[in-house]
């Protein structure tokens, strides 16, 4: 559910780019325009204005295509106005006609009447249908904070975790001067898309490309290093963890064993990192972006190498090389 009311008229004034605009205009109902959207989903109200009202999604956007126009003007034509006004006994938010077409002066004027914002859009039905769907979902979605930095590196989407001063700033800043984006700094703001997908963008895109180096300050990413080092959003697909190097800490060496955080009820691969001087993080964190690239094409680095050293034990090697290190003794 959105955070705040989202109401009709905001759904009018969406700025949205490209293949993503939805070339809305209200014709007519425009006092209810302050009605909110309260469902992500999209009604075809073809069996309502046949008079059937049973299980009538109501609540939802009312798209009006071809056929129904076809039917609007036939009982415009018949003078059978009851299947109207019973239409908008209910609470719609709105009412879209798709294809640019002009429904009937009674129809307008019962919206009018009952302030049911009636808008217009020049998109066919259906890439209309898609594009709402998309909308409405980004806008519904489950949304958390968190304090860290999200980077593409290779493709992958790493959100670094860690607590204050442990040096993700200072590991992010290296992996863009490696040629890798940053999508955001300190606060990320992620949403849950259709269930199994989580996005990550800054939370105030105005400052969201601007960093804080300790010992430096404030820099601006895409000022130094051009456009391309920043991205405005994307999937977060690992969890890097940063944490102070514990020696009395057991640290995974083969990597077999997959953790995973819980984000929004997605289930996020995590990797631990351990901070010491000497280790090169933005190398190591662009050897597990690769490697999980590998995973998610079917090859597991870890499961590969066990079934090798399984191999070897099974053809008897390993039994004549332990055998002839005895024997040199």
């Amino acid at each position: 559910m959105a955070d705040k009311k989202f109401t009709v008229l905001d759904l009018l004034e969406l700025d949205l780019p490209g293949h993503d605009a939805l070339n809305l205009t209200c014709i007519a109902g425009r006092r209810g325009l302050p009605h909110a959207l309260t469902v992500p989903d999209i009604n075809r109200p073809g069996l309502a204005l046949t008079g059937f009202y049973e299980s009538f999604a109501y609540q939802r956007v009312q798209l009006f295509g071809r056929g129904e126009i076809a039917y609007l003007n036939k009982l415009h034509n018949s003078g059978n106005s009851t299947t109207l006004k019973a239409l908008f006994k209910y609470d719609i938010p709105c009412c879209v006609f798709s294809y640019a077409l002009e429904p009937p002066a009674e129809f307008l004027a019962i919206a009018e009447e009952t302030s049911c914002p009636i808008l217009q859009t020049s998109l066919e039905s259906t890439e209309f249908l898609s594009r709402l769907i998309r909308v409405l979902s980004n806008i519904f979605a489950q949304k958390k904070t968190m304090h860290g930095v999200l980077v593409e590196v290779y493709g992958i989407g790493i959100l670094l975790i860690g607590h204050s001063g442990v040096g993700k700033s200072e590991t992010a800043l290296e992996l863009i001067e490696r040629g890798n984006r940053l999508v955001a700094d300190d606060i990320i703001e992620l949403r849950c898309v259709n269930g199994n997908t989580l996005l990550g963008q800054g939370v105030n895109t105005l400052i969201s490309h601007h960093m804080e180096i300790r010992g430096l300050g404030i820099i601006n990413v895409s000022q130094l290093y051009g456009i391309g080092a920043i991205r405005n959003q994307k999937e977060v697909q690992l969890v890097v963890k940063l944490e102070d190097w514990d020696s009395d800490k057991t640290y995974d060496r083969l990597g077999s064993a997959q953790n995973y955080m819980d984000l929004l009820g997605v289930k996020i691969p995590v990797i631990e990192i351990p901070v010491k001087p000497g280790r090169n993080l933005p190398i190591i964190i662009e050897a597990a972006a690769m490697n999980e690239r590998l995973k998610r094409m079917g090859y597991n680095s870890a499961r590969d190498f066990n079934q090798n050293v399984l191999r070897w034990i099974e053809t008897g090697e390993a039994q004549t090389a332990y055998n002839s290190n005895e024997d040199s003794y």
